[in-house]
């Protein structure tokens, strides 16, 4: 596997797997083996060097009856309620113990810095970016932003696909555009503010179109969507406009693939027969509107439905080769895989 580069991924929800299969006490299952996409064993076979982890409440639904709805022709999943601070924050709360013990068993490290992130490439040591999807579990006066901050958080998704008091996420709904609602909120533009000051990296990806633009106004930040794809090949309401992916490109920012089925396909059906060339056509687009240095990974790993041949990380090295066979250079490569991710951050954090 050397000759391959490492991969850092722009999104995982391993934390959020964990979470429900049984929380901190499960933990110690990411050393010695788990039934998902991630885990320490599968990194070292496939060349995994760590990524954004993600802390994610779950809302209240039937998983079997949405994933039955994604494989229909066309679909329309209704946005899930809104949760509240004070309901959302112990589920975040778990989630971030997971993500300290399992530094502590010496699985990975939450880094803060980029070269944190170099420091564990060198060591052989998983990297794990501290990243919330959906802000849920922030209150309105943002102190909770700080504390989680003080903790290591280093990136955040606004919302996920459901409103809250920031902002509004985009439906699944396939064949859809993403503007489907109100942009940002008073309290949104001073998330996006604080966050700057912050050093925090905004995630657009979940976000809709209004508050995007919203976050592109407003934000003194490159444009970031860590796992999102290409709305003209995939017209699903998760994926991105050419215009949203000019304006990323401008701001010097980054878009990071998402592998999930449902937003590669171009018949926007969650189903797993996806081939790798499917992959690659994506990949084209975005580097053709973004240019080479602005594109990289954003699995949504142990979160989506993937294509079988990448099913988990010890499969990774099929997709460096797809790369490779498909013309890519090996620095072009480099960078998708790990590079451009760390460009971008060393802009966003300043170190």
């Amino acid at each position: 596997m050397s000759t391959y580069p490492l991969i850092f991924d722009g999104h995982n929800d391993v934390l959020s797997k964990l979470f429900s299969s049984g929380g901190l006490a499960e933990a110690d299952r990411f050393v010695t083996g788990l039934e998902g996409a991630i885990d320490l064993t599968k990194s070292k076979v496939g060349g995994f060097g760590g990524g954004f982890f993600a802390i994610w409440v779950p809302s209240p639904m039937d998983v079997d009856a949405k994933m039955e709805e994604m494989v229909q022709p066309s679909y329309d999943l209704p946005l899930p309620d809104q949760i509240d601070a004070e309901d959302a924050l112990p589920a975040a709360m778990s989630q971030i113990a997971i993500l300290l013990e399992l530094e502590r068993l010496g699985a990975l490290k939450v880094v803060r810095s980029v070269s944190d992130i170099r420091a564990c490439k060198a060591q052989g040591q998983m990297a794990a970016i501290f990243h919330i999807e959906g802000a849920e579990a922030i209150d309105a006066d943002l102190h909770s932003l700080d504390v989680f901050h003080a903790a290591g958080l280093r990136s955040l998704g606004p919302v996920w696909s459901r409103p809250n008091i920031f902002g509004h996420g985009v439906p699944f709904r396939y064949p859809s555009g993403p503007d489907t609602g109100p942009g940002l909120t008073d309290h949104g533009l001073r998330l996006v503010q604080r966050c700057n000051a912050l050093g925090i990296m905004l995630d657009l990806s979940h976000l809709n179109e209004k508050g995007f633009w919203d976050v592109a106004r407003y934000s003194e930040a490159p444009l970031v969507a860590t796992h999102s794809n290409a709305h003209s090949i995939c017209p699903h309401a998760r994926n991105l406009t050419d215009d949203q992916l000019r304006a990323i490109a401008e701001s010097d920012g980054m878009v990071g693939l998402n592998f999930a089925a449902a937003f590669l396909r171009e018949d926007g059906r969650m189903l797993s027969d996806v081939p790798l060339t499917q992959v690659l056509v994506h990949l084209d687009h975005l580097i053709g509107v973004l240019g080479e240095d602005r594109v990289g990974l954003g699995s949504d790993y142990d979160g989506a439905v993937v294509p079988d041949e990448i099913i988990d990380i010890s499969m990774l090295p099929r997709l460096r080769d797809a790369m490779e066979n498909h013309g890519y250079g090996k620095e072009l490569v480099k960078k998708l895989c790990q590079e451009n991710w760390l460009r971008v951050l060393e802009k966003t954090w300043g170190s």
